[in-house]
């Protein structure tokens, strides 16, 4: 749950960090709020794929510790 929570921190004050110097470049809040949310727009098709690749087999890690750790915790009683 901590390192969730450090990401969610991490993703926050990184969007914000690209608002504002969206702003200080000069684009009005909508294009900058574009910018930051749509990051897809500018990739090609063997990123986007690369990129699901990554995606999943960062949930698959994560699956895969928690089953582990639950075994663990299971053997242990």
């Amino acid at each position: 749950m901590k390192i969730f929570g450090i990401t969610i921190l991490m993703l926050i004050l990184l969007v914000a960090f690209s608002l504002s110097m969206d702003i200080l470049l000069g684009f009005d809040i909508e294009n900058s709020i574009k910018h930051a949310f749509n990051p897809f727009l500018v990739k090609d098709v063997a990123e986007l794929v690369l990129f699901l690749f990554l995606l999943v087999m960062l949930l698959f890690s994560f699956f895969y510790r928690r089953k582990k750790k639950g075994n663990k915790a299971k053997g242990q009683q």
